[in-house]
């Protein structure tokens, strides 16, 4: 662990290498540019696209699902089934029900899929196809390991109180 020069603490992250900062700050600056762009073009964020995009993939899939594959709490899915709900883009049968897109909710989606990989496109340049496939070899270990991580971190909160 580095030292701070001249701090009073002598240990600190070393940012350069930490990798959940990295990945938290290269989600974070993905997610507020995507939120951007398909504000501006469609008037849904982010999460918007992350519901809708769930709810195509997994298809006929509920609310519950939906936080469960993409870790987003039951609020802010609510939040967003009920602004898709309202700009008719998805039919809600209800809470524990399955839902689908509209058709224009579809066409929402399709236009948005274009976008999402078109900018996953530009990020991967210059990557060659094995660098990729390792990468997301990788993620996916990482994503199958966040629960230990978690559940490690509150071990040592338990321990300590």
């Amino acid at each position: 662990m580095p030292q701070r020069p001249g701090a009073d603490s002598p240990r600190c992250l070393d940012l350069d290498n930490y990798v959940p900062g990295l990945v938290t700050w290269l989600a974070n600056r993905l997610s507020a540019g995507a939120s951007k762009l398909y504000r501006e073009r469609h008037g849904l964020g982010v999460i918007d696209w992350r519901v809708m995009s769930t709810i195509v993939a997994e298809d006929g899939c509920t609310a519950a699902h939906i936080c469960q594959v993409v870790g987003l709490d039951k609020g802010a899915v609510s939040r967003s089934l009920a602004l898709l709900s309202l700009r008719g883009l998805v039919e809600v049968a209800g809470r524990a029900k399955p839902m689908r897109l509209t058709k224009a909710g579809l066409a929402v989606h399709d236009a948005i899929l274009d976008l999402a990989l078109a900018r996953e496109e530009r990020l991967l340049a210059g990557l060659s196809v094995a660098e990729i496939a390792e990468l997301v070899r990788m993620l996916h270990i990482l994503l199958g390991k966040v629960s230990d991580a978690n559940e490690a971190g509150q071990r040592l909160v338990d321990e300590s109180t």
